[in-house]
């Protein structure tokens, strides 16, 4: 389930849940419904990764990254292929639930999503392999849990959340970031061509730095009252960006959840921060 990550598809939502309390739009049944999906949606992902790059011999035994289950010996390839699809199904359960509140366009889109949750790892082109996982991730990981679970709370879309969702997805990003740099040499090694392998290590040291810049400006404008917030993520970046240039290999690991936290957190304040205001 790769846990010291699931902080990045909850921190979208949590985003989403700090403007509904804002601007008094808040539903709470929905907004769980939201958190729920889009964590059974980031877990039928990273399972559908274990097993599709297991397939297809992506996976190395002795990794330095955390240990993979299928490949290891851990769990049967076919255990892991039942748990992505069953996984899944019960995040379209969930998505469909959502329906009464946001409408049925939605319908189409929630089957991008699960395609998504399978693209990035599977089918001819996986997106993982071909430069454009961060991409996948500031789409399903940001811009759209940030906006829609707004839009079911609200039944409308608002350019600071917008804002927000953009934020969240760069800070997403960073994540997958980290996770690609620590695995140059593996997945170059292997073919498997991430973003990091294309630009190589200091490239894509810098595009962490900057990532992670790029959503404290965009955080700036979409909080306009709680700037502090935007302050604390900036040291926070500074600190994990300096320590991810002096570590290498199983020394990153740790990085990953760091980075995962952060935004984490970042989202967490927010709604903290909206709830205070309301009193």
């Amino acid at each position: 389930m790769r846990l010291r990550t699931l902080p990045v598809s909850a921190a979208g939502v949590l985003m989403a849940w700090g403007f509904g309390v804002t601007f008094d739009t808040w539903h709470t049944l929905p907004a769980l419904l939201c958190l729920l999906f889009a964590l059974l949606a980031q877990i039928a992902s990273n399972f559908a990764n274990e097993y599709y790059d297991y397939r297809d011999g992506i996976d190395r035994v002795g990794r330095d990254g955390p240990r993979r289950g299928v490949t290891e010996g851990d769990i049967t390839p076919r255990a892991m292929k039942l748990a992505t699809y069953g996984v899944l199904a019960a995040a379209c359960a969930v998505g469909l639930s959502l329906l009464l509140w946001g409408g049925l366009w939605l319908l189409p889109v929630g089957v991008f999503i699960a395609l998504g949750a399978l693209a990035y790892s599977a089918g001819p082109w996986p997106l993982s392999r071909h430069g454009l996982g961060e991409v996948a991730v500031m789409l399903f990981f940001g811009i759209v849990p940030v906006n829609l679970t707004y839009y079911v709370m609200s039944g409308a879309f608002d350019f600071n959340v917008m804002l927000a969702s953009i934020a969240v997805g760069l800070m997403g990003a960073n994540v997958l970031i980290v996770n690609n740099y620590r695995d140059i040499t593996d997945d170059a090694a292997v073919g498997k061509r991430t973003l990091a392998v294309m630009i190589g290590r200091r490239a894509t040291w810098w595009l962490y730095l900057l990532s992670g810049f790029a959503a404290s400006v965009a955080l700036f404008f979409a909080l306009p009252r709680e700037r502090w917030i935007v302050a604390g993520y900036l040291i926070m970046h500074t600190l994990l960006s300096a320590r991810l240039s002096r570590s290498e290999g199983r020394a990153i690991n740790p990085l990953l959840g760091m980075t995962a936290m952060a935004m984490f957190v970042v989202s967490l304040l927010w709604v903290v921060a909206s709830l205070i205001h309301t009193l």
